[in-house]
């Protein structure tokens, strides 16, 4: 497999994500879904609508989320449709954007994985399909269970209907959220579940997905968490690809190699939980490569 491109700006003004998806030269056309974090009530760091603006005007989308899998015993507001969209109005998108839950109605969108590592299918919210392009917009940042947020997780818990994520967090056990919780699970199995995942979405668009990893506000906390540490690194910069290993990857090398003195802390929380081995699984699964070339576009 050739070197994926991926464009890099230590810019990090909302018109920059203009100039990334300009200098990548992808046309996303038809029928546009922006897949991003609507942020959990209480959440101090998701990305804000004023910041994403100019971009989803830009492909003409609809912000696309979710439901979750779990509930208010575990801090969680948006595991229905009614709180969801609640949420989605206190944090700025209604009122900016046209918004569609995915998976409001059942029943899910069933994508068949034939060459899935740990699940061979995978449950997405069914208003995925009237969909003919993908922009994915992800918060490069920790997580509690995951390592790390970026490309991947976005296109799998975040695509994965409220059924859907009890099935990857699960390992293929149970698509009930009162039971996939208490299922003991191994971690490099679960992750390898999210790489399976990943890949039936990003093969559903093929050509016509596009991804920008936002390196900001970077915390070692998900924007799924109701109480979230604040961010231990300054801001890096943003990046865009047509290849969500490519993009993490390189997401992660720029981590990891920072001089930043809370670098080690983010970096621990990657590591605790077995984060890259998302990357391998993915790469492993052939839907994209680990070997980038990083465009500055700054420099050009």
């Amino acid at each position: 497999m050739e070197k994926a491109k991926v464009y890099f700006t230590k810019d990090t003004g909302s018109k920059s994500l203009v100039r990334l998806y300009e200098a990548l030269g992808k046309e996303l056309k038809g029928n546009v879904a922006v897949k991003l974090h609507s942020g959990e009530r209480g959440n101090q760091n998701y990305l804000r609508p004023e910041f994403v603006k100019p971009i989803i005007d830009k492909v003409n989308g609809t912000v696309v989320e979710c439901n979750t899998a779990y509930g208010h015993d575990m801090g969680g507001a948006r595991f229905n449709t009614t709180t969801h969209m609640e949420v989605m109005k206190e944090h700025g998108w209604t009122e900016n954007f046209d918004v569609d839950i995915l998976d409001s109605e059942g029943p899910d969108l069933t994508l068949e994985i034939p060459n899935g590592k740990v699940i061979k299918e995978n449950y997405v919210g069914k208003d995925l399909d009237k969909y003919n392009s993908l922009l994915v917009l992800s918060h490069f940042k920790g997580h509690p269970m995951g390592g790390f947020g970026g490309a991947l997780k976005q296109l799998s818990i975040g695509c994965a209907s409220s059924a859907g994520k009890c099935w990857i967090h699960s390992t293929g056990k149970s698509a009930d959220m009162k039971t996939c919780w208490t299922i003991p699970v191994e971690q490099d199995e679960f992750l390898e579940a999210m790489a399976d995942a990943a890949g039936s979405v990003h093969e559903m668009f093929k050509d016509n997905v596009v991804y920008i990893n936002s390196l900001v506000n970077l915390s070692v906390d998900c924007d799924c968490c109701y109480v979230a540490e604040d961010p231990c690194m300054k801001d890096i910069g943003i990046m865009i690809s047509t290849d969500p290993v490519a993009i993490d990857q390189a997401c992660l090398d720029m981590v990891y190699s920072s001089k930043d003195p809370g670098r080690d802390h983010l970096v621990e929380r990657i590591e605790s939980r077995h984060g890259r081995h998302t990357v391998d699984a993915a790469a492993g699964l052939g839907y994209g490569t680990k070997e980038y070339e990083l465009i500055d576009i700054d420099e050009q």
